[in-house]
């Protein structure tokens, strides 16, 4: 099984309303996936939710029969930990930056790169890098930090020299 990052927006929904449709969604997948993470985009009225299963189609059809409008399905690979540490940490995160990648950039490349820079993450222990996800089109990645406020991951960013496209704060949903 592989994993999916799905994007979509809250329309307005509170987060009860969120809990119940990710209920419905995780029913929707059961036998054939399961949801890894769901967090929402406090002040982006998006949600992020990871989930484990067959295919791209399954993800986004679960997530429809749970009423979620959903922008984008994309397969990503998780880099910086292990799926099981995800589970048990993620609602630690409470930071997500969004890196469009660069066109030409190869996987290869990209973990070349954040083996090499990582390390810096330790000048500001402040910050704790949690995990990204890499979507596997080299389209863009997804970078999840805990941190006592927004400054201090952007500070941490120019430490390991990688750009922000975005930058919203995020709440863990669910289960």
């Amino acid at each position: 099984m592989s994993l999916y990052l799905l994007e979509m927006a809250l329309d307005g929904r509170n987060e009860q309303e969120i809990v119940k449709a990710l209920d419905v969604f995780s029913q929707a997948l059961k036998g054939d996936g399961e949801i890894v993470e769901a967090q929402v985009g406090l002040e982006a009225g998006r949600a992020f939710l990871v989930a484990q299963a067959s295919s791209a189609a399954r993800v986004e059809e679960a997530a429809r029969s749970a009423g979620f409008s959903v922008s984008q399905v994309k397969e990503v690979l998780l880099v910086g930990t292990e799926l099981d540490k995800v589970k048990e940490r993620a609602g630690k995160a409470n930071y997500l930056v969004e890196w469009n990648l660069p066109a030409g950039l190869t996987m290869e490349q990209y973990l070349k790169r954040k083996k090499e820079k990582s390390v810096r993450y330790a000048e500001i222990p402040e910050v704790s890098f949690e995990r990204t996800y890499v979507c596997t089109d080299m389209s863009k990645c997804l970078c999840f930090y805990d941190s006592p406020d927004e400054e201090l991951v952007r500070k941490a960013r120019e430490l390991v020299e990688a750009p922000i496209d975005s930058l919203t704060t995020i709440k863990k949903v669910g289960a």
